[in-house]
């Protein structure tokens, strides 16, 4: 059966190739500008009915070009369809055609200028390139320079079209070196005092060097820059421009400066020099590549095998634009905070915007790593978000797990999103982080988004800093509250409530407060919601003096300044938990219902209480029991926990409890 089929695929491309022999025929019939005229009315017809390749290659001249019009840029788009397919179809010409035929056609003055250094060198890279009539570049090589000439082929997938193409091209003495075996034979012909032709032009996948083209970062070859180093040969970009009809201009730039140069550098070097080849006339380079490809599954750059590498002296590069769709609850944003760091560690250019809810905007904005935050208002529908995150974005991260958080971004047309598969949401999800295979131990909820970080690249054993290192000093708020100070002495915070539900709460915490207050000295904050204003109403009335009322007073903004004040903060399982231990302040946090192996404070000197008993966790929001998980936990050992750690912060602050 293989046997047949491998037939049958041989027929097909018996077929194709006639086809192809009998195009090439009769355009030989017809004068070369005939030929250039027919490619260009074709050009002209392909650029309005491919309209994928024609968006494809709006889309990279504006890479190349942002600061053009869009008129600028449909016109160079258009221009290149049509000189492109027209010097496909003189290619099929010349290519048949003797040296003195194809001369009358090409200007080579410039080439001829630089013969005598291009010569005097011991051997020579060519760093050729997709620019107008790139085929002709098999004439050159020994025109100029002695010994043998080379270029590194890839083989078509139609063999009887890549055995014509060979044979045309074998005509003029030059070798083809077939990719896959390019390094060893190619180090040899250099090594010998050859001429090597090597694209540099293209996307380079995983194997390639990340360095700016265009300002720009683009996975690059580093062939011809290894080869340099390794044979001494000179690196010399050349073009061959369209000029008119039949007509073409050989470019020759300057040798690429080697002198003290890495791999990295040079590589770097040949892209710049590309650049300003194509800017001489951009139409004619190719832009139905893509030369700025986002690798997949990994777009962050970290782990790749030649990484990343961008100059001191470079420009600015261009933003790799990436949205964060933030959870829609506190805690559950905190526990997604060390992804979004390991996020912007993965590539240099990257620029981080969040999608939240509005209630949690202030959390993303106290994070140096975000350069943008994008609201959700109450009652913003699925297209209002859509239209507010349209437009510039390369990938969508979605924490949550919501049909809605994947359908905002596709509206958007953001064409990476990625996130955990669910039903009915996998249509708008194309880059799917697959569960672990079999069953783990249990994880901390901040797993569930380290596990999409690892999924994309980011390198998550590399140690980050302690919180309470990157919050040391005032947060980022307004004057208001970059005027209030840092921990005070016996401050503490109290968070009795629970967003969640009354399953949550510990019922002790008037009294654990009064006893620290009266042995200790300790002066409460109590936070919370205007929804907990009555509980906190009856806490205060057993501390009095010994504690202030903040519950619904606060924005999350100010709520993380109070924060800040405190040694440690004594709450539920709460978002409040979280954002203290986020800005680096201890917690003694009380759990029943939920499961701190989840969701307990991220970080060092907190400490959790908790007595399991056979009904926990039961993630309910209501007990519908006797609350017996909540009722173990007592008063005394909530005390000694808070004198622990509140002893342990002053300490560390240089204060006398």
């Amino acid at each position: 059966m293989s046997n047949f089929r491998s037939r049958l695929a041989d027929v097909g491309d018996f077929i194709v190739y006639l086809i192809y022999r009998m195009i090439g025929w009769v355009l030989g019939c017809l004068p070369l500008s005939w030929a250039f005229h027919l490619g260009r009315f074709g050009g002209w017809l392909g650029y309005y009915l491919l309209s994928g390749y024609r968006r494809l290659a709006m889309g990279n001249v504006k890479i190349a070009f942002p600061d053009w019009s869009y008129k600028e840029v449909k016109h160079c788009a258009k221009r290149h369809f049509e000189d492109l397919l027209a010097n496909l179809l003189c290619s099929f010409v010349l290519l048949e055609k003797p040296w003195a035929e194809v001369r009358k056609h090409i200007d080579i003055s410039e080439l001829e200028r630089a013969k005598e250094r291009i010569s005097g060198a011991r051997s020579v890279i060519w760093a050729i390139n997709h620019i107008g009539n790139w085929e002709l570049f098999i004439f050159f090589a020994g025109l100029v320079h002695a010994g043998r000439h080379a270029v590194i082929y890839r083989a078509l997938s139609n063999r009887f079209i890549d055995a014509h193409i060979r044979r045309g091209r074998g005509r003029t003495g030059l070798e083809l070196i077939e990719r896959q075996h390019g390094l060893a034979q190619s180090t040899h012909i250099l090594k010998e005092g050859g001429v090597l032709g090597i694209l540099v032009d293209q996307h380079a996948g995983d194997k390639g060097i990340w360095t700016p083209f265009f300002n720009r970062l683009a996975s690059t070859t580093p062939l011809p820059a290894i080869l340099a180093t390794k044979t001494d040969a000179e690196l010399l970009p050349v073009a061959i421009f369209t000029v008119g009809p039949g007509k073409w201009r050989v470019a020759v730039s300057e040798f690429v400066p080697k002198q003290g140069a890495s791999v990295e550098e040079l590589s770097y070097r040949i892209n710049r020099a590309l650049e300003l080849l194509i800017i001489q006339r951009p139409s004619d380079w190719f832009w139905l590549h893509q030369r700025w490809k986002t690798p997949s599954p990994k777009f962050l750059l970290r782990e790749y095998k030649r990484g990343v590498y961008v100059p001191k002296n470079s420009w600015r590069l261009a933003p790799f634009r990436v949205l964060v769709r933030s959870s829609n609850w506190l805690g559950d944003a905190v526990m997604s905070a060390p992804a979004v760091r390991r996020l912007k560690r993965g590539r240099p250019d990257i620029q981080i915007a969040v999608l939240a809810r509005s209630k949690l905007a202030d959390f993303w904005r106290l994070m140096p790593e975000i350069d943008q935050v994008i609201t959700i208002d109450p009652g913003d529908s699925i297209f209002r978000v859509a239209a507010k995150i349209r437009g510039g974005f390369e990938v969508a991260v979605l924490f949550p797990n919501s049909v809605r958080s994947a359908i905002e971004p596709w509206l958007a047309g953001i064409p990476r999103r990625v996130g955990y598969s669910r039903p009915w949401r996998d249509y708008f999800v194309n880059q799917i982080v697959p569960e672990p295979s079999v069953l783990v131990p249990l994880q901390h909820e901040k797993g569930h988004y380290l596990r999409i970080m690892n999924r994309i690249g980011a390198n998550l054993r590399e140690p980050l800093e302690q919180e309470n290192q990157r919050f040391g000093g005032p947060l980022r708020a307004g004057p208001e509250q970059q005027s209030e100070g840092l921990a005070e002495p016996l401050v503490a915070g109290l968070c009795p409530g629970a967003e969640y539900g009354p399953a949550k709460r510990w019922t002790g915490f008037d009294l654990a407060a009064k006893q620290l207050s009266e042995r200790d000295g300790w002066h409460w904050l109590i936070f919370g919601t205007a929804n907990e204003k009555l509980l906190a109403a009856e806490i205060m009335k057993s501390l009095k003096t010994s504690a202030t009322d903040l519950t619904g007073r606060t924005s999350l903004l100010e709520l993380a300044v109070q924060i800040r004040r405190c040694r440690f903060l004594l709450t539920n399982d709460t978002g409040a938990m979280h954002l203290a231990a986020f800005l680096g302040i201890p917690t003694v946090a009380i759990f029943g219902s939920t499961e701190p192996r989840l969701t307990g404070p991220i970080g060092e000197g907190h400490v959790v209480i908790r007595h399991h008993v056979e009904c926990s966790p039961c993630f309910l929001r209501e007990c519908p029991l006797d609350f017996r998980c909540m009722k173990a936990v007592t008063a005394d050992e909530v005390v000694s926990a808070c004198r622990r750690v509140g002893a342990e912060t002053c300490r560390r602050n240089g204060v006398t409890a």
